[in-house]
């Protein structure tokens, strides 16, 4: 999976897939990842969010909505219980 994928999400069935290969990617390769588990991810993810406006500032992109944080929050706290 390369990150050049990101751009071609348009919509919810796109970023299913995405997860899906992401899913995918850590079955087949754990080794290649170096926050394997779950724990070590969402601290991973947490961080990364926290210096997201530095990224933003330094690729040019606009800072996301808060609707748009709120969705991945509500992706998030579903994905615990959803089956």
């Amino acid at each position: 999976m390369q990150i050049e994928e990101i751009s071609k999400i348009k919509d919810h069935i796109d970023l299913a897939e995405f997860i899906q290969k992401f899913r995918q990617e850590l079955i087949d390769n754990p080794a290649g990842w170096q926050n394997a588990d779950l724990p070590a991810f969402l601290e991973a993810m947490s961080a990364w969010v926290e210096d997201f406006e530095g990224y933003c500032l330094n690729t040019g992109e606009p800072m996301p909505t808060a609707e748009a944080w709120q969705v991945v929050a509500k992706i998030l706290y579903a994905s615990k219980i959803y089956e």
